[in-house]
This record gives structure tokens, sequence and C-alpha cells, in this order.
């Protein structure tokens, strides 16, 4: 459990710094090229999820990642039980959905910034929240092919 916890909290702390100097040192709209054509920082505010969609439900989106957040703190003994991989994945996870769910409540949008030019503009909290059901993934196929074999 103290993995998850570790995670959850760096994760947390790195999105929300790394979005606070964002909205402090660039206007919203400012592309800065750090990798010309390839790799921006491009400050823009998310009023939706993924590639804005479902813009302006900011409270449905709210509740949506208070259930998944209560989910885990209910199954917190499955998390003290897990081994290591699936903890640091769920740890990605919650802190990404909290990194996102202060954006939402503080200012009703998602401040994102990561811009790869072939892809919408993303965050960190983005890039945990995936890589975290990535690991997730593994994790299940790992234990599959344990049982299995």
């Amino acid at each position: 459990m103290i993995r998850f916890m570790i995670v959850l909290v760096v994760t947390v702390f790195i999105d929300l710094y790394a979005k606070f100097i964002v909205m402090n040192k660039m206007v919203e709209g400012e592309s800065i090229p750090v990798w010309p054509n390839v790799f921006h920082l491009t400050y823009i505010q998310n009023p939706g999820a993924a590639f804005g969609m479902l813009a302006g439900k900011t409270w449905f989106f709210v509740g949506i990642t208070l259930l998944v957040l209560l989910g885990m703190a209910a199954g917190h003994r499955r998390i003290r039980q897990a081994g290591p991989l699936y903890q640091w994945a769920l740890g990605l996870v919650a802190g990404g959905a909290i990194g996102n769910l202060a954006d939402r409540i503080r200012f009703a949008r998602v401040i994102d910034f990561l811009d790869f030019r072939v892809w919408p503009v993303f965050n960190l909290a983005d890039t945990a929240i995936c890589i975290g059901v990535g690991l997730i993934l593994l994790d299940a196929f790992r234990e599959f092919r344990r049982q299995k074999g």
C-alpha cells in the first residue's frame, strides 16, 4: 500500500507543479517549440475529456472521477495485497485522476500542454493514467499466463 500512496502523491505533485509552471510562464494559446514540428509546449484549457469530448460536462467528470477513487478506496485491501506492478499502476491512475480532478474543480477545465502535433494536446496526468492502465493490462496478462501454464 505504501508503494501505491508514494506513486499517487508523486504523480499528483509533478502534474500540478508542471501545470502551475505552464499557467504562470505561458499565455493561453501560446506554443513553444521544443523540437519544431515534433514536440511543442502548447498551453490550452480543455473543457472536456480526451479530444475535448463532452465539453462543459465538468460535474459529470468530477462525479466519475470520485466514483473511481471511491472504488479504489473500497478496494484498499486488494491494493495492499497486490504485487508491486499493480500498486504502481493504480497509483499512477489515481494520481492522474486526482491531478485532473483538481483542475476541474478549480477551473472547470483541465490544463493541457504536451503537444506532439499528431495528437491532441494533453498533460502529465493523462500520461500517468494511460501508463497506469497499460501496466494494469500487463499485470493481468502476466497473471493469466502464470495461471494458464
